[in-house]
């Protein structure tokens, strides 16, 4: 509308383009958009209480099947065949941990694919149980984890898949080269301790029972006990033949690590570029590249178009905007006043979120950021219809505080119900307020300096009045 006033219909000339936007898979805004997603479903299930870590067995039967095949030898020359492999299994796993439910009822879960510098594919899995599974007992985290290599005689399947994916190292004295050492130590805190009963320490990390059994297993000539078993699940190692790794996170502390572990950015790597040309007389100048690093497993992942991240329930991002305000995509090809002459322009989700609360009471029960639980947006329409079927969490846009009316302005969006218009945002108990920062204050939500400005006029020690 600025444009239209000032008479510009040059559409490359206006508004901004926007090179990565949160659709672009792997970008800045993504994973932030992903991370906050993520943040919302934590806000709606609790704190997340398993962290399960699938890593591709490059040996599995299927993979080593489909190379035979096809004549091939080395699984690292076709890492298609290992990405669909990979992508059956982990579907396999997380319909597993659904419906047999092993670790208990499952109301929400959220992965990321990350791949090893080798290139083999392993997935991030975060659980949030049923509120009745929330913090177990000591006995119960016994049944559903383990970090002790099962009895040969008695398990031999057990202690053969532990033997070959749940085992660290050896390191520490036994191998002070291994790759986890750093500074004489193991950044995996191996070897454990040993402990006859699973206990929580003091930062809220869990200490798995490692009983001294009698039992080991032999790793390049070295034997090693249960001090050295990564925590496990013993029937979803067995019958995914692969690593998996299980730890108990049912703790606010580990909230934004484990989120923001999950959601970290792709790998990089540092690149120099220099002329081979000798007769040409080179100066100390190099430039470096900061580049995103590709491996052809995660090349091909994305060609196939598997999922880099994945969330249950799916979560509802909610726009807001001042009046006249909301962002408009066009073709910078076009003519400014045709942009306008677009059907359903001035329709987004929050217009038609007034619009509906209007014509529907029962809408007006619900807040802004609670209302994809009982309506669905219908896009190809741009209207909110009753939702008949599935549960969706709605999260509203993060606003700087730095960005005024608008901070505000979605500070009262998680309180207020029924709004119809801006005007009854901005309405407290019969009064409308002026700004959406002045009905923040008469909400309670903002506190002013008063109190500290009692206590500087407070007399001082030696005063008269002073206690």
């Amino acid at each position: 509308m600025d444009a239209v006033h000032r008479g510009d219909s040059d559409c490359s000339k206006v508004g901004k383009a926007i090179i990565l936007p949160s659709s672009h898979c792997g970008g800045p805004r993504y994973r932030v958009q992903n991370y906050q997603d993520a943040m919302a479903i934590s806000k709606w299930a609790g704190y997340p209480d398993l962290f399960l870590t699938f890593t591709c067995n490059p040996k599995w039967p299927e993979i080593n099947d489909m190379l035979s095949l096809i004549g091939q030898k080395d699984d690292a020359n076709r890492v298609d065949v290992i990405c669909r492999v990979f992508e059956i299994k982990l579907f396999q796993l997380m319909e597993d941990l659904k419906n047999q439910q092993p670790f208990g009822k499952i109301i929400a879960c959220i992965y990321t694919i990350e791949f090893q510098k080798r290139g083999l594919p392993h997935a991030h899995i975060l659980l949030f149980l049923h509120s009745t599974m929330k913090n177990p007992s000591a006995n119960h985290i016994d049944k559903i984890i383990s970090a002790e290599i099962p009895d040969r005689n008695i398990d031999p399947d057990g202690y053969n898949a532990v033997n070959k994916f749940m085992i660290h190292g050896p390191c520490g004295k036994l191998n002070p080269h291994s790759p986890c050492m750093m500074q004489g130590r193991c950044t995996k805190h191996f070897p454990k301790k040993i402990n006859n009963h699973t206990t929580i320490d003091t930062d809220g990390f869990p200490v798995y029972r490692r009983r001294n059994t009698g039992t080991h297993v032999e790793k390049k000539g070295v034997f090693l006990d249960n001090r050295y078993v990564v925590p496990y699940n013993r029937n979803l190692i067995v019958k995914f033949d692969a690593h998996i790794n299980v730890e108990i996170c049912n703790y606010s502390r580990s909230v934004k690590y484990l989120f923001k572990y999950v959601h970290k950015g792709s790998d990089r790597t540092t690149a120099t570029l220099e002329s081979i040309d000798t007769t040409e007389q080179i100066d100390e100048i190099k430039t470096y590249l900061d580049c995103r690093y590709i491996s052809a497993t995660e090349a091909c992942w994305r060609i196939f178009q598997f999922d880099i991240h994945y969330r249950k329930p799916a979560v509802e991002r909610l726009p807001f905007h001042l009046p006249g305000e909301h962002t408009v995509i066009f073709d910078e090809t076009k003519c400014v006043n045709d942009v306008f002459r677009q059907p359903g322009i001035e329709k987004t989700k929050f217009t038609e979120w007034l619009e509906t609360n209007k014509k529907n009471e029962d809408a007006r029960e619900l807040t802004y950021v609670d209302f994809p639980t009982c309506w669905v947006w219908n896009s190809k329409e741009k209207i909110w219809t009753r939702r008949k079927r599935g549960i969706t969490i709605g999260r509203i846009y993060f606003a700087h505080p730095s960005s005024g009316e608008r901070f505000y302005m979605r500070m009262m969006l998680n309180f207020v119900k029924g709004c119809t218009s801006y005007e009854s945002i901005r309405t407290i108990n019969g009064v409308t307020y002026p700004t959406f920062k002045a009905a923040c204050y008469a909400l309670g939500l903002l506190d002013d300096d008063k109190e500290w400005t009692n206590f500087d006029r407070r007399p001082q020690y030696g005063q008269p009045g002073a206690n």
